[in-house]
């Protein structure tokens, strides 16, 4: 009797010691991965982030006037680009959206000059959404500040979007 006893208590023993163990390796296992996460969080916020000098380029400017909404988001501007480039959102339910944003935008800069784009890239005229990328061609002096005017059929006034680097 004493012989299966003693054979039971070196079974739990060794279940124990072994359900240790690969506890151990298996906290040792989540602890490599939380450290490389850890490691790798600055160069993904790096490349997923804006810097904090360009965050004041980056926000998005809304204006919401006569059931149309207008959103414009600085995508390629700086010094590091020669071609600037905007991301333009156009919504609206009551009337089909036709403007010419190539010939109806204008890029004033601090210093005066008044710009027009070189290029839309994103939904033809018509319907009641669209978006695309309008492109800029700018040379230096870079500006401290700029303004993105966009003159919309049948309303009075450009829309002026403001943005201060």
């Amino acid at each position: 009797m004493n012989k299966g006893i003693n054979v039971a208590i070196n079974v739990a023993t060794s279940m124990a010691t072994n359900t240790a163990i690969a506890s151990l390796a298996w906290r040792r296992r989540v602890a490599k991965k939380l450290l490389v996460l850890l490691l790798s969080l600055p160069l993904m916020a790096a490349t997923f982030s804006v810097p904090a000098q360009d965050a004041a380029q980056a926000a998005t400017r809304i204006s919401v006037q006569q059931g149309v909404t207008v959103k414009v988001t600085p995508r390629a501007v700086g010094a590091d680009n020669a071609r600037w480039q905007f991301a333009i959102v156009l919504d609206t339910h009551s009337s089909d959206l036709n403007d010419d944003l190539v010939n109806t935008a204008t890029l004033v800069t601090a210093d005066g000059r008044e710009i027009r784009p070189l290029a839309w890239t994103g939904a033809a005229p018509g319907g009641h959404h669209r978006e695309g990328l309008l492109e800029f061609a700018m040379t230096a002096p870079w500006p401290t500040a700029i303004e993105l005017k966009l003159a919309r059929p049948g309303e009075a006034a450009p829309r002026v979007f403001r943005w201060q680097f």
